[in-house]
């Protein structure tokens, strides 16, 4: 799968720290965990790997701290053949770490200690104008300083790239983020943030893909889970369905999702074409356990898309 745009992914490296357990605990009540797993993770890092091992070239500019977990990461990634010229190292503040808990019915609950992933500033992305031109494709959370994604959307957006905003973890995200977004994939609690609807079905998915727009992002993608994801380009909007599968841990689905929209659309395809791809990896991705360890390659998702039909 060639690819003839450069993908940079600016985020968050964290480690991840997963147990397995029947059940959560309620509030003040222990319950004893089946496994423990200490995998690299963080938002940035696990859509740059996704896009990676989906054949594309892939920089990753983020922040890690000086200690065992950023070497580690700096480490993973090099192995995944991520440009990693662009992770800085802090020498205050620790690595950024998350604390996972997977249930049995692959749902997961997630605290993060962003570390140095909160230091992460514009003005210290000495070589960013280098690397990014009309050709590329930027794509952005928001698990580091918000400040520090305005001001690299608006850069890479004068530069002439396209602009993809996961806004997750959810928070209110002021215009001038919104102006330089080209493409936004919140799902249904990030939608009604950002819209004040509540997502449920097609119709209220049309009501707030509608809101999101006028805020500026060109084309709103809400992922709505197993009802597949709600496309929105201003002109025509479509539902494009799920895949039905055995889930065993949903942990990194939407970054791998996000990670693959973005290799589907650095080969010119269709935002269409492009979403259809992205369910496919999202769909191999909870069949498996953990974050960057679930994100499947471009054979895997060719071959997934060939012998499965979408869900009716």
């Amino acid at each position: 799968m060639p690819n003839n745009r450069n993908i940079i992914v600016v985020g968050s490296i964290n480690t991840d720290m997963i147990v397995s357990t029947d059940r959560f605990p309620n509030p003040g009540e222990t319950v004893l965990a089946h496994q423990f797993n200490m995998v690299l993770g963080g938002k940035g890092a696990n859509q740059a790997v996704s896009a990676a091992r989906l054949g594309a070239h892939v920089t990753l500019a983020a922040r890690v701290g000086n200690d065992v977990f950023g070497s580690k990461a700096i480490e993973t990634l090099k192995a995944e053949q991520i440009d990693v010229s662009m992770i800085s190292i802090d020498e205050k503040f620790a690595s950024g770490v998350a604390l996972i808990s997977v249930d049995s019915k692959a749902e997961n609950t997630i605290v993060v200690s962003p570390g140095a992933n909160n230091n992460l500033l514009f003005d210290e992305m000495n070589s960013f104008e280098n690397i990014i031109n009309e050709n590329s494709i930027a794509v952005f959370q928001l698990e580091i300083p918000v400040d520090t994604i305005i001001k690299v959307c608006e850069f890479a957006k004068a530069k002439g790239a396209k602009v993809i905003l996961n806004p997750a973890p959810a928070r209110e995200l002021p215009p001038s983020l919104l102006a330089n977004v080209d493409i936004i994939t919140p799902n249904q609690t990030e939608a009604k943030l950002l819209s004040g609807i509540t997502v449920v079905n097609e119709e209220s998915a049309l009501d707030a893909a509608r809101i999101i727009h006028q805020l500026g992002p060109q084309i709103v993608i809400i992922t709505m889970g197993a009802a597949g994801s709600f496309i929105y380009t201003g002109s025509e909007s479509v539902l494009v369905p799920s895949y039905v599968v055995n889930a065993t841990d949903t942990t990194a689905a939407g970054d791998v999702y996000n990670g693959a929209l973005a290799v589907s659309l650095s080969q010119d395809k269709s935002i269409f074409e492009a979403v259809e791809y992205a369910t496919a990896a999202a769909a191999i991705s909870v069949t498996r356990f953990g974050a960057q360890d679930s994100a499947p390659t471009n054979e895997e998702v060719s071959r997934f898309l060939s012998i499965n039909k979408c869900k009716n």
